[in-house]
């Protein structure tokens, strides 16, 4: 699909929502609404916008460890997991 596909005015997204809604959710691509001819909004079924966070969850998470990385910020794994199998040991004494 081209660009022009997805992108609509808000006239468009008031007199057509349910149609919307089939589609995106069918499609799981976005739709950017217009106002006076700018893009203002972009509108996306619920499974896409989770995903899309999720991945942005994990990239925060990856430029954190990275970074930690940088700064020399970090654990040996041996050392790390022989931490974790502690912690589990201790829980379970509880």
């Amino acid at each position: 699909m081209h660009l022009a596909d997805h992108v609509k005015p808000i006239s468009y997204l008031k007199s057509e929502a349910a149609q919307i809604v089939k589609d995106l959710t069918e499609s799981g691509e976005p739709l950017i609404i217009t106002q006076n001819g700018e893009a203002k909004l972009v509108v996306q079924d619920v499974r896409t916008y989770e995903t899309t966070q999720q991945t942005i969850a994990l990239l925060k998470l990856l430029a954190i460890g990275q970074k930690q990385i940088d700064q020399d910020d970090y654990s040996d794994g041996d050392d790390f997991f022989a931490t974790l199998n502690e912690l589990d040991r201790q829980q379970k004494i509880r």
